[in-house]
């Protein structure tokens, strides 16, 4: 849930503000001033009757009126301060971001937007009352999470080390199927046959990942103990393969090649035929070419369209090939220097149009003409191929675990710094609602 949501009820507190301002004006005098803001009475009155309505509804006992008071007033003071800087930052919420953070509230209840307006009247609260305290919500933790972020620094090793207990917490009970390929360096070996040897074991890796048989390797390559079984070393938790897989096996799931990776005898290359017990991630990843063209005030739509269909059809009549059109036609230097290939990359990082072509495009097939935010494209699929992401994956979280623990601490001193550094006058208040 995110940081600004807030509970109906909560809602509240702003709706008997709000009808305050129709009371006496003694309700309404100022009570505190924060920089160049004001809190009023009727302000501290609506969350004191709010918080002992949550604090009843919870069976909840509360502190005595005068701390209850001072505890309120600071959660306002907060409040502003950090509405305050929003405004500094020029952040606002449209009526689109807000009407959007509505439905999801009403969504999460099981209810329609008119349904949630129904409820809101049912407890007195009015919807503009609500929609405007959300927007201050969502305002205030924007201006607070880009503060807090520009404070937090999270270092890679700092990742590797939480990630690497993660895995060893998830790791106890898990099972691996692998496979096997070892390279020797004959003792005494030169720097070069080493070389020759580290060179070989690349380029197993290479052709495995390119979708080569790992036994048909092992039976022609591998001098390791399992060699003539094509390199299968079967079912193993991590506790009892050989040191030198488990110290390489982390989260890796079913299909992931390891390697080549060195020990006291040679090379080795694992593969992981299988897993028990993990959750792994794996992810497609597509190689495409393409030719892109830009329109501008010299050339419409329809030149640029134009210009790729006739490319298209020489490319087909073998009269050019796509890497000399690419060369010549393509407003992106980046891949038009490699003849258009983009490497291989995961359809999510493009923009939508883009991703759809290259995911539903069979392989080899060259598209016609179509249109993104950057311009008119055709493209072609090299190669697909499913990769694992589990370690990724897991990195990932280690990393959200940690920003998470560095945000909370970072934004309590950062709201430290921002009161101590605010003019804050206090003229009184009276609990007007004990």
């Amino acid at each position: 849930m995110k940081k600004w949501k807030i509970s109906l009820l909560g809602i509240a507190i702003w709706s008997l503000a709000a009808s305050s301002m129709a009371a006496p004006k003694e309700l309404d005098k100022v009570v505190t001033l924060v920089n160049d803001s004001v809190i009023l009475q009727s302000d501290v009155n609506a969350m004191l009757q709010t918080v002992r309505i949550n604090a009843a509804e919870q069976n909840q006992p509360l502190p005595d009126n005068a701390l209850l008071t001072e505890q309120v007033m600071e959660k306002l003071i907060i409040e502003t301060l950090q509405l305050q800087q929003a405004e500094q930052f020029g952040i606002r919420i449209d009526d689109t971001r807000l009407d959007q953070a509505v439905a999801e509230i009403a969504k999460e209840r099981e209810l329609t937007i008119p349904q949630l307006q129904q409820e809101l009247e049912k407890s007195g609260i009015s919807y503009s009352i609500f929609r405007e305290q959300m927007r201050r919500d969502m305002t205030a933790s924007e201006a607070r999470t880009i503060q807090v972020r520009r404070r937090i620094n999270i270092l890679p090793q700092e990742v590797d080390m939480l990630a690497e207990q993660l895995n060893k917490q998830t790791l106890q009970t898990v099972q691996f199927n692998i496979s096997h390929i070892q390279l020797r360096v004959e003792e005494g070996a030169t720097k070069v046959q080493r070389e020759e040897t580290q060179q070989q074991a690349q380029q197993l890796v290479d052709e495995l990942k390119n979708g080569a048989d790992f036994a048909n390797l092992a039976y022609s390559y591998s001098k390791g103990p399992k060699a003539l079984q094509g390199g299968e070393w079967g079912w193993m938790r991590q506790e009892e393969m050989p040191t030198i897989f488990a110290d390489q096996i982390k989260s890796n799931g079913k299909g992931a090649i390891i390697g080549p990776f060195r020990s006291g005898v040679g090379y080795h290359i694992i593969k992981v035929n299988d897993v028990k017990g993990l959750e792994t991630v794996s992810v497609t990843e597509v190689n495409a070419r393409h030719i892109l063209i830009k329109t501008s005030v010299i050339l419409s739509d329809d030149g640029a369209k134009r210009q790729l269909e006739k490319a298209r059809q020489d490319i087909l009549a073998g009269r050019q090939t796509f890497a000399d059109e690419a060369q010549k036609l393509s407003s992106d230097p980046g891949s038009a220097a490699n003849g258009g290939e983009l490497g291989w990359q995961t359809p999510d990082l493009y923009v939508p149009e883009f991703k759809d072509k290259v995911e539903t495009l069979p392989k080899g097939t060259i598209s016609e003409p179509f249109k993104t935010v950057h311009g008119w494209h055709i493209v072609e699929v090299l190669e697909r191929r499913n990769v694992d992401r589990t370690d990724a994956a897991v990195k990932n979280r280690a990393y959200r675990i940690l920003f998470s623990r560095k945000f909370n601490e970072e934004a309590q001193a950062w709201l430290q710094e921002l009161r101590a550094g605010a003019y804050i006058e206090q003229l009184g208040t009276n609990d007007d609602q004990g």
